[in-house]
């Protein structure tokens, strides 16, 4: 399960609509309590798939068509603002980004760049609109669970 504030939610769901029809991505910070991923604050950043495409390609599992349908955060940005979490004893717990009209499950391609703990939080935005939002957890098996969302 996931904890996070509705204010958290309402900034993922704005950097959907802003980036619509390109996808948005970002970080949840936060810390795990008992089976709980809880959220204390969301960073977003930037789409770096022209950057990372290249590293990326043999694991896609479709058409590469750019930020439209993938996205990628870079390798250098997660571990500066790992560094800076850390020193407030909180952690990268997940990823959001957005499925501009697509639905708000995972892909292969998700999946085969998932990490097992972490909550994703998917989006399907369709004219700049958040259709549906939910969250996934990968499991054991390496396939995607959905995670309840506990609002507070």
């Amino acid at each position: 399960m996931i904890k996070i504030k509705e204010s958290d939610l309402q900034l993922i769901k704005g950097e959907g609509r802003l980036h619509y029809p390109d996808e948005c991505c970002g970080l949840l910070i936060g810390k795990k309590e008992n089976n709980y991923n809880v959220v204390v604050k969301v960073i977003p950043t930037i789409n770096d798939w022209e950057n990372q495409r290249y590293f990326l390609r043999e694991i896609m599992d479709k058409p590469d068509l750019g930020k439209q349908e993938n996205f990628a955060i870079a390798p250098k940005t997660m571990l500066q603002i790992q560094k800076e979490v850390r020193g407030k004893n909180l952690d990268i717990i997940g990823i959001y980004h957005s499925h501009p009209n697509h639905p708000a499950i995972p892909s292969e391609f998700d999946r085969a760049i998932a990490w097992e703990g972490y909550s994703y939080i998917i989006m399907s935005v369709v004219e700049k609109q958040v259709e549906k939002l939910f969250c996934w957890q990968l499991d054991e098996d390496r396939r995607f669970q959905e995670e309840n969302i506990i609002i507070y």
